[in-house]
């Protein structure tokens, strides 16, 4: 391997790595505020990768209408909780007319946009707003209808909740997008030469806005009130709950950050890799091994461990592609058994 070998492999390793770095952090958001390990967190990345490609090709993307029946479904589960509640009774007719707007209104406005306006036709940034519209608010539905109600379950109860969504996620991206996969059109033509080096406009935009994504993130958990409070709930669930904190918000909120960052990565990489209904898995997997390394608690080390997830693929492709795989996963070995033999077992809080 000589050195533009090598520079070529580090290229390509930071672009996956900075795609890893988002997912590695969307999962220590959740798994901090929810105590949820987040598989489904991949079938996001999925979803906006192929809604994205669906509206490029000038098809009216099927996920509009898995966004329109959730909606309904939570509007129904919330309506029955609230009169269920002799408590919440009492100003029941507003509550119900906000979770309408919320929950029926916004996703049918947004369905009917999907279905009835030619994608093709739309600029890029148009594109992208659509496809965020309709996959982010998954994510906190998402929550509401299937972790929330279980908030005070084991770790392994909510572990399987997981592995149970990750299943139906994936079936249902078969029905909307089918078998075959799908690239969309990149951000930037242009190439740049550095040297014997040649970096691909598309890559830079990856690099760029997973960096911006990483910053803003920085300044919304250390500047603003809400991100405090979502940092607070992380330290400790019992504590901000007893400090008026609300959890249940928490959560639906690191849902919305998963979710956005998972459809956003999406977006970013369907112009350099053909995107299957099933390759998010495989993707936010590698994002976990990341999240891993920083033990699901250091924003920090989870960015640089899935840098190192990237840069260890990359390499490995070339010394030993048929292996890479299990190179990059086995990474998680040496720092599962580090851990086990460094950390103090804490009973939980609650």
């Amino acid at each position: 391997m000589d050195l533009s070998i090598a520079a070529i492999l580090a290229q390509d390793g930071i672009t996956s790595g900075a795609i890893y770095a988002l997912l590695a952090l969307a999962l220590v958001l959740v798994f901090s505020v929810t105590r949820v390990i987040f598989i489904p967190q991949g079938e996001f990345v999925a979803y906006g990768a192929l809604t994205l490609a669906a509206i490029q090709s000038g098809h009216a993307p099927q996920s509009s209408w898995l966004l329109l029946v959730m909606g309904v479904l939570t509007f129904v589960y919330e309506t029955v909780t609230i009169l269920r509640s002799a408590e919440l009774r009492r100003t029941a007719p507003r509550r119900i007319a906000v979770l309408a707007g919320k929950y029926l209104v916004f996703p049918l406005a947004v369905h009917l946009l999907a279905q009835n306006f030619d994608g093709q036709s739309m600029p890029m940034l148009a594109q992208i707003a659509l496809t965020l519209l309709i996959v982010i608010p998954l994510g906190p539905m998402l929550y509401r209808l299937a972790y929330q109600p279980l908030a005070e379950a084991s770790t392994l109860v909510l572990l399987i909740v997981s592995v149970g969504v990750h299943f139906a996620l994936v079936g249902l991206g078969l029905v909307m997008f089918g078998a075959e996969g799908s690239r969309t059109a990149p951000f930037s033509e242009a190439r740049f030469e550095v040297g014997s080096l040649t970096i691909s406009g598309q890559s830079l935009w990856v690099v760029g806005v997973s960096a911006l994504m990483i910053a803003g993130l920085y300044f919304y958990f250390e500047r603003t009130i809400v991100g405090k409070a979502l940092r607070a709930t992380a330290v400790n669930r019992l504590g901000a709950r007893l400090v008026g904190i609300g959890t249940t918000q928490a959560g639906r909120l690191s849902f919305t950050l998963a979710a956005a960052m998972g459809a956003l990565c999406g977006i970013l990489i369907a112009p350099l890799t053909t995107v299957y209904y099933e390759s998010g898995f495989l993707i936010g997997l590698k994002g976990f091994v990341g999240a891993i390394v920083g033990g699901l608690v250091s924003y920090p080390v989870a960015a640089a461990g899935a840098i190192l997830v990237g840069l260890l693929e990359s390499y490995s492709s070339f010394w030993a592609s048929a292996f890479k795989e299990v190179i990059v996963f086995t990474l998680i070995l040496p720092v599962l058994l580090w851990r086990s033999l460094t950390s103090k077992h804490v009973e939980d809080e609650e």
